[in-house]
């Protein structure tokens, strides 16, 4: 058989065994392999430059200087933000706390393929409006900060790698960032900058144990996770309302950890067992579905408390830290379903919470008990009264930490801290 003969029988088999998707697919792969030829896809997912890395076993000893200054010099080293991006929002309510007690303070943003960044600060000016920093490029130099902190793992190596000695140093970490990839170089990358002698300063009970299971550290101060209870709240109700119908899905597709491929599965097995309930996806705009949805793709906070007043249940799923979401759908009488996992239930805790286990058909249950519960209107007006967290607390708690370490003080025990916070 010719060599033309071999692929067409080879495509032959493809479209009997799989169907013209697994062609598609089958092309897909076979254009990206001749891609990573060419271009290495490894090296593209690397958020820093090559020379920045740093190594924990050869950075240079610290001489960080104190101050009794009451205005601190202040830096924040993270990558540029989109529009929505919960990571930067999260981010920049703790500067905006820090603005408020008369702190100077500068956005450090790292592109790694260039050093103007003037197209960010639109972004932000536009996105973050009430954010008063001064915004330039963290290639530029960070002399001058009395603290700088970070807001990532790339952002930790940039820190490493560029802040002046004299600087105090501090990360904010929301997430336990190597368990974004498999075990490899930028797991390792990862994972190395919680020893890079910075304070340490955890999102949450589950980032705190696992610093203390993986790296073997402590982390210097653990604060809350909090709630935007402005923006999600119960709105008012009449009797000319239509009754909660339908749920809601926030899609990230290219993000494994939020778990889209496992969520769509599990939404058209619900859909069969209840196609009266329309089902709305936000975030990404999404295809190919089997089902019909509602694609609303990025909207507004406002516009999303709308849609979560308005329905049932919503599908929440996060295989690292626990998602912002289930606090604010709860915050507006939505009932979160949520994968059932330690590292969610070590944050989240309501007995209206809808734990799940992690497949199509559980999913399709948990999803499937929410909208043919008793009471819906009254299980929702507990919910909106349950009284959702703000970041006030946290927000107060990253500043005093900070404060505390610029002033050569030692900080709180992080247990201590987290019980001022939830008090």
């Amino acid at each position: 058989m010719t060599m033309i003969g071999n692929r067409a029988g080879a495509l032959w088999r493809t479209i009997i065994t799989r169907g013209p998707s697994g062609v598609t697919t089958a092309v897909a792969r076979r254009l990206v392999g001749k891609i990573n030829g060419y271009v290495d896809l490894a090296a593209a997912e690397l958020p820093v430059r090559p020379e920045d890395l740093a190594d924990s076993s050869t950075l240079s000893q610290l001489t960080p200087s104190s101050t009794s200054s009451r205005k601190l010099q202040i830096g924040w080293v993270c990558a540029p933000p989109s529009a929505g991006s919960g990571g930067h929002t999260t981010l920049f309510r703790m500067v905006e706390e820090a603005e408020q007690r008369g702190h100077n303070c500068t956005l450090f943003l790292y592109d790694k393929n260039s050093d103007d960044v003037s197209r960010h600060e639109a972004v932000i000016r536009q996105h973050w409006k009430n954010l008063k920093a001064t915004i330039c490029s963290a290639t530029s130099g960070m002399a001058g900060m009395d603290a700088i902190v970070s807001s990532s793992w790339g952002a930790a190596h940039v820190v490493a790698s560029r802040a002046p000695a004299t600087a105090n140093r501090f990360y904010f970490i929301q997430d336990f960032e190597p368990y974004f990839y498999p075990r490899g170089a930028l797991y390792a990358f990862a994972e190395d900058t919680y020893r890079f002698g910075f304070t340490n300063i955890a999102l949450g009970n589950m980032i705190a144990a696992r610093l203390r299971a993986e790296i073997k550290i402590d982390p210097d101060v653990v604060v809350p996770f909090g709630c935007d209870d402005v923006q999600y709240t119960l709105l008012p109700r009449n009797s000319e309302d239509a009754p909660r119908s339908g749920v809601v899905f926030y899609a990230k597709r290219m993000v494994d950890r939020r778990g889209y491929l496992l969520a769509r599965l599990a939404l058209e097995k619900f859909h069969k067992q209840h196609p009266e309930h329309e089902i709305h996806v936000v975030g990404d705009r999404v295809s190919n579905w089997s089902i019909p949805i509602t694609n609303h793709g990025s909207v507004t906070s406002t516009d999303l408390n709308v849609l979560y007043n308005r329905t049932i249940a919503s599908l929440v799923l996060s295989f690292t830290n626990i998602s912002l979401i289930p606090e604010e759908v709860m915050a507006a009488g939505n009932v979160p379903v949520v994968n059932d996992h330690e590292f969610s239930r070590a944050v989240l805790s309501s007995p209206h919470v809808i734990w799940a286990k992690p497949t199509p058909d559980a999913i399709a249950r948990a999803l499937s008990a929410a909208v043919t519960a008793p009471d819906i209107e009254g299980r929702a007006s507990l919910l909106g009264a349950r009284g959702a967290r703000g970041w006030t607390a946290t927000a107060a708690l990253v500043t005093d930490t900070i404060e505390s370490v610029c002033a050569n003080r030692a900080a709180s025990p992080p247990e201590d801290r987290v019980l001022e916070a939830q008090q």
